[in-house]
């Protein structure tokens, strides 16, 4: 069993490790060369996050994805560059809009540079993204728009909040469908379409990817409140700090309005009042770690993760479709 990139999957094929680990070396070539300016400021801020790192989770997707087919075709490390590129660009606007300050263990570009810099940043990684797509086929630049498109509405309706009589919950599961799920549903539909997999097959990983996204995001939304910034790579509580509403936060109301414990509506209080104050802002992580919503979170990681999984029954038996299982108990283990 060899563990196979900085998110920990274990292989259990040496001929798929060595694809897999052949395909990430190139594609993180591809980062590197795409991420390059004449202007050495610019090749500076726009590989800053590609050199701290990463879990490298879409180009892996592609990578497995694409052994359903051949997986040495022209076009799969290309894509992978794409969907990593762009959710490297979304990673510097999302620091603007949450004031972030540390991203991956270091300095945002936002912190480091000030927001006008990371988001024209962002923008340029953007433009690289479609630059390499162009190389791709129309039906690979139709595919990445609409995915794009379902990213931004997924960021605008959470940036908007939930309409009239819309259950908060429902409202963000739906956002993180199309902030996170678009994406990754992309890297397993690229993987698979560029490999050449029949269609069936296109479909099925692409109906995978979209529930595994929001497994990941949900995973996300846990660690922000249970980890210490070693594990998640940024600042604990970021989001909360933020007035992000993620889900351990939308279970905590929705318990509040339902059963009003007092417990649970001080809670509240504090969660959306001024978290600018470190004490406070402590005192409210100390006692979501301690509060049920925050295990039902995890338990919805889980129901998305098994979701993911269950998609994966008509494909072909073999070592590629044992991976992506794993990746389910992988997004599950960040969670706790």
């Amino acid at each position: 069993m060899t563990v196979v990139g900085p998110f920990g999957l274990s292989v259990r094929d040496q001929a798929l490790e060595a694809d897999v680990q052949t395909g990430l070396a190139a594609v993180e070539a591809g980062l590197l060369d795409a991420t390059k300016s004449d202007v050495p400021f610019i090749t500076e801020a726009a590989q800053h996050l590609v050199l701290a790192g990463g879990k490298r989770f879409r180009p892996l997707l592609v990578m497995l994805a694409a052994q359903f087919g051949d997986p040495y075709a022209p076009g799969i490390v290309p894509s992978a560059v794409v969907v990593e590129l762009t959710h490297l660009a979304t990673l510097y606007h999302d620091d603007v809009m949450d004031e972030a300050d540390v991203r991956r263990g270091v300095d945002s570009a936002n912190t480091r540079w000030g927001n006008s810099i990371a988001v024209l940043t962002g923008d340029f990684l953007f433009a690289r993204a479609s630059h390499t797509l162009a190389d791709l086929g129309p039906e690979a630049v139709r595919i990445q728009s609409e995915a794009f498109e379902r990213l931004v509405t997924g960021q605008i309706l959470e940036t908007a909040g939930p309409s009239e009589g819309r259950d908060p919950v429902d409202h963000y599961l739906d956002v993180l469908s199309g902030k996170t799920g678009s994406l990754v549903a992309v890297s397993c539909r690229f993987g698979a379409m560029m490999s050449g997999a029949d269609e069936s097959i296109v479909d099925t990983l692409t109906q995978y990817g979209e529930r595994l996204g929001v497994a990941f995001q949900l995973a996300d939304d846990v660690l922000d409140i249970a980890s210490d910034s070693h594990e998640s790579g940024k600042t604990p509580g970021t989001d909360l700090r933020e007035g992000i509403p993620t889900l351990p936060v939308l279970h905590l109301r929705a318990a509040a309005a339902a059963h009003g414990r007092p417990e649970d509506l001080e809670l509240v209080e504090l969660a959306d009042g001024d978290l600018s104050d470190d004490t406070r802002h402590a005192e409210v992580l100390r006692r979501l770690r301690a509060h049920p919503a925050l295990e039902q979170a995890r338990r919805d990681t889980v129901r998305y993760a098994e979701e993911a999984r269950a998609m994966l029954a008509p494909l072909p038996d073999g070592y590629a479709k044992a991976a992506l299982a794993e990746m389910c108990d992988a997004v599950v283990h960040r969670a706790g």
